[in-house]
């Protein structure tokens, strides 16, 4: 059986994580421990990169990610040990992305205090954002839980919710 290689924009980016740097394997061994059950990474495909960028870069660094890799269609933003990668994939199947449908439907973000949080979910309607369930605002998810639900031009739903 001869095994072909994936194709080049499959192949996996090197990604810099600051605790598996250390390069003591004791370190390596504790850390493993303590990033056990975090998330790892998302990766978003989108069928216009600059448009996504413009949306989701700009929320990702408003919530102190930062840009870490880019590539031809793509960016990964870095926050701890945990990435989002933004991508226009030349595999992408024609079709638009619907939170309705099976799959992902939303990604959820800490987004600081109450206060903190109405500004950005104020100044992401700036940035590519509309507000959903702007009839229940800012309670949409109960009346303890203050958050903003937005949605993008690609249909992507991001939830910003305010700490108690």
């Amino acid at each position: 059986m001869t095994l072909i290689p994936p194709p080049d924009w499959l192949q996996p980016r090197l990604r810099w994580s600051p605790i598996r740097q250390s390069g003591d394997p004791a370190n390596l061994s504790n850390n493993a421990s303590m990033l056990k059950g975090q998330l790892h990474h998302v990766e978003l495909w989108v069928p216009d990169f600059d448009r996504a960028s413009a949306s989701l870069g700009w929320l990702l660094e408003s919530l102190g990610y930062t840009s870490h890799q880019s590539w031809e269609n793509g960016t990964s933003w870095l926050f701890g040990d945990t990435y989002v990668v933004v991508e226009q994939s030349p595999a992408l199947v024609e079709g638009p992305h619907d939170r309705m449908r099976p799959g992902l439907n939303h990604l959820a973000f800490h987004a600081g205090t109450v206060s903190e949080c109405d500004d950005l979910i104020a100044e992401s309607l700036k940035h590519g954002w509309d507000l959903l369930f702007a009839d229940r605002h800012p309670n949409a998810g109960g009346s303890d839980h203050h958050a903003g639900y937005l949605v993008n031009a690609d249909g992507f739903e991001v939830e910003l919710v305010a700490e108690p």
